[in-house]
């Protein structure tokens, strides 16, 4: 709980001349029996106020981590300036006054007049991996830099992934925005255009279903839960000299399985193939995903990630296939990317070495 002195220093802010009485916590429900509820997914304090000889009483609520989505901080920001942008519309609502958050000098901010987010990082020099698998692509091999770099990058999530972490219920979370988050399977899904060749409604629903039957497959795996960077594709790796690069664009958690990772870096080099079939593969991005599988699997230890990944690449590929984030890709491309992970998805384990029919 937040002192007497943090909450006035609000208040004045608020309500000006008004002086606290009391902070008292209340309770889920003051009931008893078998309907009394035990928890809420805040921490409320009641507040008596005076202000102009008037009193009025007053509800502030903090913020709490629970295994129902709100975990994440930013879970629970998202919640209270949710409810601060919306409670107006509702008839007969509690007026809501104002939400903040509590700084790290335990004071307490107002964020009423903020707008849009925003997010302030240093600039990191380099070329996107894209540009590498582009000129592999374009011309059929691979360089021994090439091979470097692949290897290089497999190496650097095995290390990110060695340190394991405490899942109390994150590892499901995870698995969850797999599937229903916005920028997961249901939601990627949803973002397709009407009418996309190869891509009707039946095969969408299909991938669906699968992938929601994997969630099942992953549920008991939390030991998998670690350290992870959680968008790690070809567009957030830049690389300088060498073998020497800097990743950007976490922005997911950097928590979950180390499938995300390896499957999202991993299907690209089937992606930028795929345009020119065998004369972009044989020689250029097939030794290439080859080496980054062999590597990632020897470095990490992790076998069983094979066992979990379709979901993981069925994801990424449903994204690949997006018109709206690749409009110009071919219409065999796109199919011949969702029945890979059609096959992939019907799997009990996947074999890196499926690719190969693809080409």
């Amino acid at each position: 709980m937040e002192t007497l002195g943090e909450i006035r220093a609000l208040l004045a802010s608020l309500l000006p001349g008004a002086e606290l009485e009391s902070a008292v916590p209340l309770s889920a429900d003051s009931g008893t029996g078998e309907t009394q509820k035990a928890v809420g997914y805040v921490e409320p304090l009641l507040l008596t106020v005076t202000q102009d000889g008037a009193r009025r009483r007053l509800v502030l609520r903090f913020g709490k981590p629970d295994e129902f989505g709100h975990r994440r901080r930013s879970d629970r920001v998202q919640r209270f300036l949710l409810a601060f942008d919306t409670a107006h519309t509702l008839p007969r609502h509690a007026e809501v006054l104002d939400v903040g958050a509590v700084d790290q000098g335990d004071v307490l901010r107002s964020l009423r007049g903020c707008g849009e987010p925003y997010l302030l990082s240093e600039f990191a020099a380099g070329d996107p991996y894209a540009a590498d698998l582009r000129r592999v692509a374009e011309t059929g091999r691979a360089t021994s830099l090439d091979l470097s770099r692949s290897e290089a990058l497999a190496r650097y999530l095995a290390q990110l992934h060695a340190l394991r972490l405490t899942a109390d219920a994150l590892y499901r979370r995870t698995v969850r925005d797999l599937l229903g988050h916005g920028e997961g399977v249901f939601g990627i899904v949803d973002g397709y255009p009407e009418g996309v060749p190869a891509a009707p409604p039946e095969r969408l629903q299909r991938l669906e279903r699968a992938c929601w039957e994997w969630r099942w497959r992953l549920r008991g795996r939390d030991a998998r839960f670690a350290r992870i960077h959680g968008d790690f594709h070809p567009f957030n790796v830049l690389f300088r000299e060498a073998t020497d690069f800097t990743v950007i664009g976490a922005a997911r958690g950097s928590a979950g399985d180390p499938a995300d990772d390896v499957t999202a870096l991993a299907i690209n080099y089937l992606f930028f193939a795929l345009e020119k079939r065998g004369e972009a593969w044989d020689e250029g991005l097939g030794p290439l995903w080859r080496s980054f599988w062999a590597t990632y699997l020897d470095e990490s230890g992790d076998g069983a990630l094979l066992g979990v990944a379709a979901p993981f690449l069925a994801w990424r590929a449903l994204v690949l296939a997006n018109p709206r984030f690749y409009p110009r890709l071919a219409e065999r491309d796109r199919d011949a990317l969702l029945a890979f992970v059609e096959d992939v998805l019907a799997e009990d384990s996947f074999d890196p070495g499926a690719a190969e029919a693809l080409f």
